[in-house]
């Protein structure tokens, strides 16, 4: 068996530890809500009949250790429950909101990553000059600028401002149409212009470590092009700590997207999220966080496996 088989296989049983420490965290704080959960299904005014015929639906009545075992056995067939406030399954009220967020996400991870790379390796290679000093400027009002200001803003502007010249971005369409990127380009750039900064930062920090190894000054010492000592032996290096951060950000922005969402009007995931914590809608809130949980796992799965390949080293680690 080859040593990258071994160390996929290696990640996938953490994977799956990972996943159901998780879902059993998330199964504890189910009993420990301080709200009873045949109260907010029942309402304030529900009697004790009607709250312990509720419990003897949702089979609460039932020991623990049974509950638990009916839990595991319910996510193993990918069934999150239903909704306590209209009855639907978990599964398919995430399942209509993802798209919007994936599409969210990807978007602005796309804008981050490239618009990141691309200025921390221009700062990087002409340090103390003029454009590093730009970039240094640059990221220190994108760290300082929260995602709700900026997307506060791009709101005003765009669709204030220049709606008001006959100039519109701000409508809907259907995915890969025109329309859509017009709908989705400023909640793309109000989530992903803080991440620039943070990215821009990573890669310069990152270039300007591997600049300054042996391997790199013997390159350039060999004659070879700046060009190809940039971009062939110093960028694969310092991708390596940014491809890391980039999965861990994907995954993990899957169900942060709240804010973003609620200011330009995307029925995502976020506002599910928002929606079900003001209702009291346990199970959709447990669904979200383990989906979100599978999605940041799968994430740093493809990052070690990436990471494998741009540093053959981790392979042994």
């Amino acid at each position: 068996m080859s040593a990258v088989i071994r160390f996929v296989i290696r990640r996938l049983l953490y994977a799956v530890i990972v996943l159901w420490l998780v879902s059993t965290l998330v199964f504890v704080f189910l009993h420990v809500s301080p709200v009873p959960v045949e109260r907010v299904i029942g309402g304030p005014r529900a009697t004790t009949d009607t709250l312990n015929q509720i419990r003897r639906n949702l089979g609460l009545d039932q020991p623990v250790i049974v509950q638990y075992g009916q839990f595991l056995g319910r996510l193993l067939h990918a069934n999150l429950g239903d909704s306590y406030i209209n009855g639907e399954p978990v599964t398919t009220l995430i399942g209509d909101r993802l798209p919007t967020t994936l599409w969210l996400v990807l978007g602005a991870g796309v804008i981050w990553f490239v618009g990141g790379v691309v200025t921390g390796v221009l700062s990087a290679t002409r340090a103390r000059s003029l454009p590093d000093r730009v970039v240094t400027v640059f990221v220190l009002i994108g760290l300082s600028t929260p995602p709700f200001v900026m997307a506060l803003v791009l709101l005003y502007l765009f669709s204030t401002k220049l709606s008001e010249a006959g100039i519109y971005f701000f409508e809907a369409g259907p995915p890969l149409q025109m329309h859509f990127f017009r709908r989705m380009i400023l909640p793309w750039i109000a989530l992903a212009f803080l991440m620039v900064a943070a990215y821009t930062r990573l890669t310069r920090g990152a270039m300007l470590d591997v600049l300054g190894e042996d391997y790199v000054r013997t390159a350039r010492a060999k004659g070879l092009s700046r060009r190809r000592v940039v971009y062939r032996h110093g960028l694969r290096a310092a991708l390596t700590p940014v491809v890391t951060q980039f999965g861990i950000d994907l995954g993990a922005l899957i169900g942060s997207t709240i804010v973003t969402e609620k200011v330009f009007g995307l029925q995502g995931v976020g506002q599910l999220v928002y929606q079900s914590i003001a209702l009291g809608d346990t199970p959709v809130i447990i669904g979200v966080t383990l989906m979100v949980t599978f999605f940041v796992i799968v994430a740093n799965l493809l990052v070690d496996i990436g990471y494998s390949f741009l540093d053959p080293r981790v392979r042994l680690s």
